[in-house]
């Protein structure tokens, strides 16, 4: 495989990418509502509500590779039976639109460079909130999603009680899970074994013809 300008390895190619789920099925990107009907899916990248404020996805899809899919799922699991659900505002991403999030920021504390790459590209990244699993209705958290602001970070405690309670509550959850929390962004959490994948530039609509 051909490097990048940045040299880095991105698989590009769907025909590559079956390829690679044929040789080993862990690396499929599983659609997250296919796995766990209940759901809520929020994706502001599909929408002009997000950091670029116009549409980066053409589509508003979330997909996981499969290990990080079905630990999420454990996830909405033991929320369930405390009454809560996942909400998930972003997942896999494919590289080009990092790129383009990273030309508009120009801060690696909220986008990640080019030249590295974003664990939302190996399709083990996920942001996340909380809602009402009943009524979707969503749990107040520290900030809006994708908010650039000290409150933002995951350490921060000058917050209500509640709101810490919520955070600590989803913290916990996906910890128990193998998810590890990026502590610039509360919503943001990585699966433990995101190195073992590959960067992907895969648009959701090849995804769906699988």
């Amino acid at each position: 495989m051909a490097v990048n300008a940045y040299g880095l390895t991105v698989v590009s190619s769907v025909q590559e990418y079956r390829q690679r789920v044929a040789a080993h099925p862990e690396r499929e990107l599983v659609e997250l509502t296919s796995l766990i009907p209940d759901l809520v899916l929020d994706i502001r990248y599909a929408t002009p509500h997000n950091l670029l404020g116009e549409p980066a996805y053409t589509q508003a899809r979330a997909f996981l590779r499969k290990p990080a899919a079905e630990a999420l799922q454990r996830v909405q699991e033991a929320l369930r039976l405390l009454g809560l659900g996942l909400c998930v505002y972003d997942a896999y991403r494919p590289y080009a639109v990092t790129v383009r999030f990273f030309e508009h920021v120009r801060n690696e504390d909220f986008a990640a460079p080019p030249w590295r790459g974003s664990r939302h590209n190996r399709g083990c990244s996920v942001d996340v909130g909380l809602v009402e699993h009943t009524t979707g209705r969503h749990l107040p958290l520290p900030t809006e999603y994708d908010e650039m602001t000290p409150e933002a970070h995951s350490r921060f405690n000058q917050l209500p009680p509640h709101i810490l309670f919520n955070r600590s509550v989803l913290l916990a959850a996906m910890k128990r899970q193998g998810f590890i929390n990026y502590p610039n962004e509360w919503w943001h959490y990585d699966y433990q074994r995101w190195a073992d994948f590959d960067l992907l530039n895969l648009p959701f609509e090849d995804l769906v013809s699988e």
